[in-house]
């Protein structure tokens, strides 16, 4: 059974501009430590990317998998929804959430992750938690700094 985890950060930006960090995935490799490549390998009518292929290495776990996304954008929410296509996971789907608050977002990242090996559940949960707290730390990094 594959749990399902979240957290929130806040971002000094608006939902707009960080859905722009999130979907321009040929930066990833640049600003997001254990993605090594994320390249789209299809668009959908609106432009945005729909189908992007990752390959990833965190030292003791390594993936190849291709990602379909889902985009949402209003003037003061966003949302940002993936799945797993195909790879050497067995299931990779989220989301990150994105609201306007007064002066800033509210970012919630949603992960439900299955890497296709037998782990402890207290292990599972320590990965899954250094993969949001990574991926939102990062992504405010780079959000904040262009």
């Amino acid at each position: 059974m594959v749990d399902q985890a979240s957290a929130t950060i806040g971002i000094n930006a608006t939902p707009g501009e960080i859905v722009d960090v999130i979907a321009d995935f040929s930066t990833y490799a640049d600003w997001s430590g254990y993605i090594k490549s994320a390249d789209v390998v299809s668009r959908g009518d609106d432009g945005k990317p729909e189908d992007v292929h990752f390959v990833i290495d965190a030292g003791v776990v390594k993936a190849d998998y291709t990602l379909r996304y889902d985009w949402h954008l209003d003037v003061d929410h966003a949302k940002v929804k993936w799945t797993l296509v195909s790879g050497t996971l067995k299931k990779n789907d989220g989301s990150y959430d994105i609201r306007m608050t007064d002066n800033a977002s509210e970012v919630v990242y949603s992960l439900a992750v299955d890497m296709g090996v037998p782990m402890l559940g207290m292990l599972r949960r320590k990965v899954e938690k250094v993969i949001m707290d990574t991926a939102l730390t990062e992504l405010k990094r780079r959000v904040e700094k262009t």
